[in-house]
């Protein structure tokens, strides 16, 4: 009895070390195999560092240039880049468990990888061998630094896989992702952006839901010394895969861009060239169309027409990550002719979207760097082959434009396309975007200026200037909010006199609030409360009372105020429930005397930059225009900056001059490498609103080089 016992034991014991050990390995070998592109050709390119690590990448062609990249930004910051890639084979679980898993069903649901197999041979042959040049020089760095690597099997990879990342992310940039969450979760979903189509004829995450940026263009009569200035001032998380990545490139092909990208990319999204220059911030027209399936009683077939058609069914495995094992999780993804379908405890539900199955943005951003005039660079936009963001623009003649660039659908008047729609109609499954002239563009406004803050695009060139919304379509789904950002902008640009590059300056850096909006209504809110006199919360209502509007550090209420608005700003994004004041105000005022003993510490005190050893005092807010919008809450109570102000560019076109700039970054060009020089090198210059030098041109880099080297592809 004892030996069968013993036996049993033995048994059960081999049983959990052979399931211990599938756990470990089922992920990577169930993955899809890696295919490294097959170019039969050697790709070579230069790099050359300059005094703050920026790379400078040159190559005899764009596909060298390309290669180079991978490797440059693969030296900084090898960690993201694999989760990117790891996103872009639907195996980002593996990495970072159940949050990773969220992406990874959003990338089946949504068929990025089948996307990017129908759509990348499509491409034109350059834009796919620029793509192909970028996976080689991933997979060589990947093959020569093996002990980085996190996830077995991920490379090689090719320029397919790369684009599949490009299908996966850009929709939310435009907020998908406020659909596909509530539907899941059979929640309510969030109003949808634009006017009430009722009442007339007709960027996942909380870094997301604060997305936001600031652009700014002058023209030179405006400037007050005849230079043309563009200002980009995105506001991205500042750290993981929609971080700003600096970089400047170079070929004898003629392409010749400085600017910054996010990882997995093999060319800048934003910056300039030698002729012109433009920046993006986000916009949120009703890009996204939710249907309510008719299914029949075995989920197997959907109603359209009066004709019953298969639902198309694929099951999933999630990997998910949980400390040395994946955990295989399954999902069941569906899809009709309307797109992605989430079912839910409701019903099933099919989406649409702007940009759905079109991956020509690759293409288009190709183009747009090299453009040389505004009728070029419109005329690239005019494809609308990117799904999104506005576009603020200037060059050297002394253009500027601004455009509120939309793949939005081209619906037909009538239906209420801000609900649900029924999903039994075809009629109402459009089938493309809406014409590029029939959205919102301003060029050369008489104000000699133009900006945009994640507003309406209403408000843009100021009094005089600006365009009529009576002008569009309700069904267009343009958005009509504003913005403190916006407000700020608007009132200081529009006063009287030049707009220099001190005055510029000083408004990119304006740190203070408009009482209106849900500032106001988080300021009335307090002042209502009825507190009994000498309680921390009404001496914190007190305080919070004689708030001078500004976040620059010299008042005693900034830090109180900073905690209070960020929920009430949240609310206004996303169109959400009012916070409550006293609940907010407990909050906050307790969270200052826990951490700092006194409701008025000096703002510097409690948000901080922080990385690795250095340590340094911030200002601006949420929604300022010197933007610190969200944080982390540190074991000291300090907030430690995460998503705001990221990469600056001033851009400079002088007449008879050639193009100069000047950028900063919050850390440094190696944001995840402590052991580089790199890695804060920009962090006082950030916090003082300083900024460096671009070396645009070949002999200025090289007379401020640090390192200069060659880099080489193996034979294929």
């Amino acid at each position: 009895m004892q030996r069968t016992f013993k036996r049993i034991g033995i048994g059960l014991v081999v049983l959990l070390v052979l399931v211990a050990i599938a756990l470990m390995v089922w992920e990577p070998l169930a993955a899809r195999p890696g295919e490294a592109p097959t170019a039969g050709r050697i790709y070579e390119a230069e790099i050359v560092r300059d005094d703050f690590g920026v790379p400078h990448i040159y190559g005899a062609t764009d596909a060298d240039v390309a290669f180079g990249v991978a490797i440059a930004h693969a030296e900084d910051d090898f960690s993201t880049l694999q989760d990117v890639i790891a996103m872009a084979r639907g195996r980002y679980g593996a990495i970072a468990g159940e949050e990773g898993a969220q992406v990874d069903y959003a990338y089946h649901l949504l068929d990025a990888r089948g996307t990017a197999e129908r759509q990348f041979t499509r491409l034109p042959e350059d834009t796919q061998e620029l793509f192909n040049a970028y996976a080689v020089g991933l997979n060589q760095f990947a093959e020569e630094n093996a002990g980085e690597v996190k996830l077995r099997n991920l490379f090689p990879v090719n320029g397919e896989d790369v684009a599949a990342g490009f299908a996966l992310r850009q929709p939310f940039f435009f907020g998908l992702n406020n659909t596909i969450g509530p539907l899941v979760d059979s929640e309510d979903r969030n109003p949808e952006p634009g006017p009430p189509l009722a009442a007339l004829p007709l960027h996942m995450g909380e870094d997301g839901e604060h997305a936001g940026s600031n652009a700014f263009a002058i023209a030179p009569e405006k400037s007050g010394d005849d230079v043309t200035r563009l200002v980009s001032n995105s506001h991205q998380p500042l750290r993981g895969g929609v971080a700003w990545y600096e970089l400047v490139v170079q070929s004898e092909e003629g392409w010749h861009f400085a600017g910054a990208n996010f990882p997995g990319s093999p060319f800048p999204f934003l910056g300039h060239n030698p002729d012109l220059g433009w920046t993006n911030t986000v916009n949120v027209p009703d890009m996204v169309d939710v249907y309510e399936l008719t299914v029949d009683e075995a989920g197997e077939n959907y109603l359209l027409d009066g004709e019953w058609l298969p639902l198309e069914s694929r099951r999933v495995w999630l990997g998910v990550a949980m400390g040395p094992f994946d955990l295989p999780v399954p999902q069941t993804v569906y899809r009709s002719v309307h797109g992605p379908v989430v079912k839910n405890d409701d019903g099933y539900f099919a989406i649409r979207y702007g940009g759905i199955d079109n991956l020509d943005n690759l293409d288009a951003y190709y183009r747009l760097n090299k453009a040389g005039s505004l009728e070029e660079f419109r005329a690239i936009l005019a494809r609308m082959d990117i799904p999104s963001t506005n576009f603020v623009y200037a060059d050297a003649e002394g253009n500027i434009g601004y455009f509120y660039n939309a793949a939005i659908p081209d619906r037909v008047e009538g239906p209420d396309w801000r609900g649900v729609l029924p999903g039994d109609r075809s009629d109402l499954i459009w089938q493309g975007p809406v014409a590029f002239e029939e959205l919102p563009q301003i060029v050369n406004p008489e104000s000699g200026w133009l900006f945009n803050a994640n507003n309406t695009p209403f408000s843009a060139a100021g009094e005089g200037s600006d365009l009529d919304p009576a002008e569009y379509s309700p069904v267009l789904g343009i958005e009509t909010r504003s913005t403190n950002r916006a407000r700020r902008a608007a009132r200081l640009m529009s006063l009287p006199g030049v707009i220099d590059r001190g005055r510029l300056e000083e408004i990119k850096y304006d740190t203070a609030y408009d009482r209106e909006g849900y500032v106001a209504a988080m300021l009335d809110s307090v002042a209502a409360l009825e507190l009994e006199d000498g309680t921390l919360l009404h001496r914190a209502q007190g305080l919070l009372g004689g708030w001078d509007l500004d976040a620059d550090g010299d008042g005693g209420a900034d830090a109180l105020a900073l905690l209070m608005i960020r929920p009430f700003m949240r609310a206004d994004y996303q169109s959400g429930e009012i916070p409550d004041a006293r609940e907010e105000l407990e909050r906050s005022a307790e969270h200052l005397m826990e951490h700092f003993g006194r409701l008025d510490p000096p703002l510097g005190d409690v948000l901080r930059l922080r990385q690795g050893d250095v340590d340094l005092p911030l200002d601006g807010g949420s929604d300022t225009l010197r933007a610190s919008t969200l944080w982390d809450i540190d074991e000291d109570g300090r907030l430690s900056l995460r998503h705001g102000d990221s990469f600056i560019q001033f851009v400079e076109w002088a007449p008879g001059e050639r193009v100069r700039s000047q950028s900063i970054q919050p850390f440094g060009a190696a944001t995840t490498r402590p052991e580089s020089p790199h890695y804060t090198d920009q962090m006082q210059l950030f916090v003082d609103h300083e900024l460096k030098p671009v070396w645009f041109w070949r002999e200025d880099v090289l007379a401020n080089a640090s390192r200069r080297y060659s880099v080489r592809s193996a034979a294929q």
